[in-house]
Order: C-alpha cells, then structure tokens, then sequence
C-alpha cells in the first residue's frame, strides 16, 4: 500500500471519474483542487456572477447572491446544479461593492409552522445618488421561487466602495446589518470626510433621514422600525447598535455573542465581538490603540484637498494628521485580534507588487466573512473555531475560540490556500464539507507571493472534502477504487450510508 501525491491524487480521481462514471456519476470530469490530506478538494459549480453571501439551507442547498447577476440562487451541494429562485433587477452592479450583497433566513425558515421569509440587502442608484435598501422576500416551497419584495429598510448610505452589506437574524429575533464607510477619505473619494463617528440627530431621524448610518452596525425590527431596546449613544436610541466601522463585512453569531470582521486600511484588519453602543475607533484608531503603523491623515480637511495627489502612506504636506493616542473615548473597543499590527517605520512599498498592486503586499488579508464552526462538527481540529475567508490572501482563517465560545484562543491556522478570491463559507451539518466561494475577478497573490494575472478559479463554489485518516483511502494502482471511495464519502456527507464495496475493505493509508 503506497500514498500518491496531491497531483498525482487529482489526476487518479479525475481519471476514474471519468472513466469509471461518465454519463452517471454527476460529480465525473470534475475539476480538483490541490489541498494538503486530510481533506479532497474539488470544484463544485462554475458561472457564478460575482457571489457574495453564500448560506446553508434548511432545504439541504446552498443559497447564494450573485451581486452582478442580481440573481438568488439554490446550489445543489452534491452535483452543483443551480436553480435561480429570484432576481432583483432594480438593484445597481457597480463595479465594486454594488448590487445584491448580503442575505439572511428569517426565524423558522422552512420549517413547520415557520415563516418563509428571506432577508436581502441590495444597492440602487439613479444619476449619481446612491441608497441601499433592506428587503424581505416571502419563500414558495412549492414553486421554489421568491414572491413579491416588501421593503423594510431604504434610502440607506452607499457609495461606489465599502458598502459593506452583511446581514444575520440574530437569537433575538432582529435584524442585524453592517454598513461600510463608502470608502472616504481613499481612493476616488479621498477629500469626501469620513462619517464613522456622527451619530444621528432625532431630527434626523423623523426625517427618516439615514445618512449619518455610514460606517455603523444597525439592529432593525422586522418591520423596519427601531428596537426599544436598542442603545442610547450619545442621548439618541436609533437603529445604530454599533459605530466607528471601516468596512465590516462578517457577521456571525456564537450564542448571543455577535463577532465582526473588518478590513483595516494598510495594516490591522480587525476581528471585533460587537457590544451594544461601542465605538470601534475608525477613523481615529485601526487595530488597536498602541500607537502602532497608522495615522489618520484626514484629506477632506485639506484645504487644497482637489489639488492633492492622494497616497494611501506617504501624507502630504499639509494634510492634517492624528495619532492614535491623541484621540480618547471612553466607550471606545478594542478588537479581540488583528492582522495584522505593525511598528511605524514598516515599509509599505514592497517590489513585488509594484506601484499598480500595492496594496496586495500590504500587512492585511481582506477578511470578506465569518461564520462559526461548531464545537460537534465532524473535523475535531475545527470545532469551536471561527472560518474567516480573505481576499488578498485566497485562504480560509481558522481561529480557535475558548471553552464558553466568548474569547479568542491562541493563534490561527491558515487553509486552503490557492489563487483565488474567497468571499464567503458555508458547512454542511454534519461539518464534513467546507463550501467557499470565489469572486469572479480582482487582485489576488500566486504561489511565489507576487500579484496574479487573473484568479484561477472565478465565480465559483470549490469544497474542501473532510477525509479523515483511516476512513478512505486513495491508492494510485487502482483508479476505480477510488472513484468508488470519494462516491462513499459523497453519500455519506449528503446523508445517505456509506458502504465500501467488497473489493477493497481494508482503508488505503
């Protein structure tokens, strides 16, 4: 008995699809992912218009949005057939964080006695206004199509950048939905202020007037009006539940704790735990308030800011600059990890990526989601952990939470890795398949760290297979063994039973 290499692993497990179960095997021909054992790893499904949330179904199917294709669509996680159950297509898909984003499942969905209802936030624009609008979607399980939208939430910021757009249900019933800075002060938009830290007025408010929401967390009512418990900050009870965010784009709830991810700007990425009223310090503090590789250069109060030529780590003169220990705020709260920290005289201009990709060698990762891996899930090195997937880094973050599920454990583990845009991750129940999917294009690093001509695998669904030591074995002398073997692991994932043939009893390892 021999082991065979990765590539050498692919080759016999596409050979025997092919060759063994063409015309009946629907997972034959089909393309695998390199991927260090225990794990398989292979393409699902192809043709996705930029996917951005992606979520398991109770029906057994992967539910995704396509944020180009203004499309919502089921995923058979066995075959990779795709069926769209609805579209939106007043939404706008701009180039970058535009159009359908993020997706919830109302309490009881699909269920008995539940309420079939789906919770979608998309972008709009008309001329060169902006909104974003909170919808809900009544579910027929009978035609397997979305009815008609009843709008909860609209005329909410966006911008053509960092719109943010994740939605979660949380244990309490409510609605949870992070909104992005659009992007101010960088880019395009650099002499545009940064609005992080206003707060709504009651004036504001009665007005129905949402615009000072940009860079917050909300907490909604299903029927879109403000809970009564909902914090007071600063005087004021609005649907803000937590302010000072950059570009939080992961949500996931561990019990009644609700932790967040956020994309830093040239360094500290953040893992945050969201508390009621908290300020997470963006514009005045990235990461932690140490003093350490960031300093707020404000553009917008430039007073020749249109004549500045805007760099994202050289300030120029005259750009009004604070450090993060020059600013204070009681309520002010820390993130639980970064990625990552640097001290101040770290060089930013890396020569692998040159001026165009810069940002690509920066000291973060792009963190897109988060979801919670169980602590019975199937793969015991998983359990309890929190799965982040990145942009720049095309990996999944395996990070480890403590005993009551509240506190971060030790460091994490980098998965996965290929040359690819992970957006968003979703498990089966029982935890033996891990689904990422991938942006259709963007900036990504290859095998020797350096920017990517293209992603290798665009708008699409890849799964990393759970294939534990001593369970199923791969042999090279004998390719239709093991199409007969990654078959068993396919139905004993999908909830059938698992039966080795006679030949080949004994575990290949």
């Amino acid at each position: 008995m021999r082991r065979i290499s990765l590539l050498g692993l692919a080759l016999a497990l596409c050979l025997a699809a092919g060759s063994v179960r063409a015309g009946q095997d629907p997972l034959a021909n089909r393309e695998y992912i390199p991927t260090a054992e225990p794990f398989i790893g292979y393409v699902l499904t192809t043709g996705l218009d930029m996917p951005w949330e992606m979520l398991w179904g109770p029906d057994n199917h992967l539910w995704v949005t396509e944020r180009h294709g203004l499309r919502i669509t089921r995923v058979n996680p066995n075959t990779g057939e795709r069926k769209v159950v609805g579209t939106i297509p007043e939404a706008y898909p701009g180039p970058q964080h535009e159009g359908i984003l993020g997706m919830a499942f109302g309490p009881g969905f699909l269920t008995s006695g539940g309420d079939d209802v789906l919770y979608v936030y998309y972008t709009m624009k008309n001329g060169d206004n902006r909104w974003g609008r909170l919808v809900k979607f009544p579910y027929n399980r009978s035609s397997e199509n979305l009815g008609t939208a009843t709008v909860i939430l609209d005329r909410l910021p966006a911008g053509d950048d960092h719109n943010a757009g994740r939605v979660r249900v949380g244990p309490d019933g409510k609605i949870y939905l992070t909104i992005g800075e659009q992007g101010h002060n960088q880019g395009g938009n650099f002499c545009l202020p940064i609005e992080a830290q206003r707060l709504p007025t009651y004036d504001e408010l009665d007005r129905k007037d949402w615009d000072s929401y940009r860079g917050k967390s909300l907490r909604i009512n299903p029927d879109g009006s403000i809970p009564a418990d909902n914090p007071y900050i600063r005087g004021v009870r609005s649907h803000v539940f937590t302010y000072g965010h950059r570009n939080p784009q992961g949500l996931a709830f561990v019990g009644n704790t609700l932790y967040s991810c956020e994309q830093g700007p040239s360094s500290d990425d953040e893992l945050n735990v969201l508390e009621p009223g908290g300020n997470y310090g963006w514009p005045h503090v990235a990461g932690f308030r140490d003093g350490m590789g960031y300093v707020y250069a404000n553009y917008s109060a430039a007073p020749n800011c249109q004549s500045l030529k805007y760099d994202a780590n050289v300030i120029p003169e005259g750009v009004p600059t604070q450090h993060e220990l020059e600013w204070f705020d009681p309520d002010f709260k820390p993130p639980v990890k970064t990625f990552y920290t640097v001290r101040n005289d770290h060089n930013f201009s890396d020569s692998r990526c040159g001026p165009d990709h810069a940002y690509l060698c920066w000291p973060t990762v792009a963190p897109s989601s988060i979801i919670h891996y169980p602590a019975d899930g199937a793969i015991p090195g998983f359990r309890n952990s929190l799965l982040m997937t990145t942009l720049k880094t095309g990996a999944l973050f395996k990070i480890r939470l403590s005993g009551d599920s509240e506190e971060i454990q030790g460091d994490y583990d980098k998965l996965f890795r290929s040359r690819n845009r992970y957006r968003a991750a979703a498990i089966d129940p029982s935890g033996s398949r891990i689904f990422i999917c991938t942006d259709t294009g963007g900036g990504a690093m290859d095998d020797a760290g350096k920017p990517a001509a293209s992603v290798r695998n665009p708008g699409s669904i890849l799964v990393f297979q759970y294939n534990p030591e001593g369970t199923y074995g791969f042999d090279a002398s004998n390719p239709s063994r093991n199409a007969d073997n990654f078959q068993l692991i396919m139905n004993r994932d999908s909830g059938g039973t698992a039966t080795r043939p006679a030949t080949g009893a004994a575990a290949n390892n």
